[in-house]
């Protein structure tokens, strides 16, 4: 949709984006899993915004993302406006508070890219899933360090590390899936 368009983020920017490898990787997991096309995606955490583009880009009815940076959100913002969009809907604030308030069962994807030094990491898979955030059939992927490990929540489906970038996908269905690690 957008053309492969790349937007340089500004240098001062202390976000770790998920590298491109990782990104290419996850994605093509993602469209196995869940057919993106008309989805709702929350996207937390979102840094450069590159992650809820790529969402918008895949077709997503509405992308919803949440980063607390005001560089990063103003950044996000300039690249909607010059994108054209109408499917990002930017949250300027704390992710734990959104978290709190956000419509149950509202999401058919999530994504979330804390930084990995948040004392407070452990604690996203726990609230998405206890806030019940996810809708049957959804996917939520965390992405993590090697020092984490979430294959003990509720609906953990498999892991997947690519370099040194680790993701842990949960998949929200009624039937009994595969887990597996990859």
């Amino acid at each position: 949709m957008y053309g492969r368009r790349r937007f340089d983020v500004p240098s001062s920017f202390s976000a770790r984006p998920t590298t491109d490898f990782a990104k290419e990787n996850i994605f093509n997991v993602i469209t196995n899993l869940i057919d993106l096309e008309g989805t709702d995606a929350l996207d937390l955490f979102s840094g450069t915004g590159s992650i809820a583009f790529e969402l918008a880009s895949r077709g997503c009815r509405q992308v919803t993302a949440v980063e607390k940076q005001n560089a990063h959100a103003n950044f996000i913002a300039k690249v909607a406006k010059e994108l054209k969009t109408d499917a990002l809907r930017l949250i300027r604030g704390d992710v734990f508070r959104y978290l709190h308030s956000a419509p149950r069962q509202g999401f058919d994807f999530i994504f979330a890219d804390p930084p990995y030094a948040l004392p407070e990491l452990p604690d996203v898979p726990r609230i998405i899933l206890e806030q019940d955030l996810l809708r049957e059939g959804g996917l939520f992927i965390m992405e993590h360090s090697k020092a984490n490990d979430f294959s003990h929540l509720p609906y953990f489906y498999q892991h997947r590390t690519y370099g040194a970038v680790n993701f842990s996908l949960f998949l929200k269905e009624t039937t009994t899936v595969e887990r597996t690690n990859a």
